[in-house]
């Protein structure tokens, strides 16, 4: 996702009926995760979960080597939110409790009827439709929250991610700024 994280919109609240609803999912696999709306308490978790990411799936997940988490950018983005957009995750039961295994994340950008996405899913739960999963769900609260269009820059190395975007109806086009990124974008029609 590009800096437009730290320049979430904080002034939309989103109504009851645009958020998030909590859910179990069970997925291709048999395993069962639990999805829910971020917020503020998850970063000790989100802060592992980075950990556990391979330095492939970092860069992937960033378009860009990253060794660390700016924390201070992680909590200014966990503010913005739910207002600023959304981050669904997944988690499974872990001895200190969860662990987030995925999430999916929606910005709302400067024009309020667009959003940013982007998505990261632990290596251990990749092939189990975890990520689609996610997709449907950010997909399904970017249009309850009204928002015409979603887009996200995908690194063209990244083909997993690139397949199921083009699954999700996504639209993939080459960035003309960066031979080496696509852009996927989706029109959302209301719910």
């Amino acid at each position: 996702m590009t800096d437009s994280l730290a320049q979430a919109n904080p002034e939309r609240e989103p109504a009851d009926d645009a958020r998030f609803a909590e859910t179990d999912v069970v997925l291709r696999d048999g395993r069962a995760v639990h999805l829910r709306s971020i917020c503020a308490s998850d970063e000790a978790e989100l802060l592992q979960a980075f950990e556990r990411l391979s330095p492939e799936a970092r860069y992937m997940r960033f378009m860009r080597a990253v060794r660390s988490v700016d924390t201070a950018r992680l909590r200014k983005t966990l503010a913005a939110f739910p207002q600023g957009g959304d981050t669904i995750i997944a988690t499974i039961p872990a001895a200190d409790g969860i662990d987030i295994v995925g999430g999916a994340t929606f910005v709302i950008l400067d024009d309020p009827s667009v959003c940013e996405f982007a998505i990261s899913v632990a290596a251990e739960f990749g092939g189990a439709g975890l990520g689609s999963t996610l997709m449907t769900a950010l997909i399904d609260t970017a249009r309850r929250r009204g928002l015409k269009e979603m887009e996200g820059f995908v690194l063209s190395a990244n083909q997993p991610m690139l397949r199921l975007a083009s699954r999700m109806g996504f639209t993939v086009s080459r960035d003309p700024e960066d031979s080496s990124v696509r852009i996927c974008r989706l029109r959302l029609a209301p719910p």
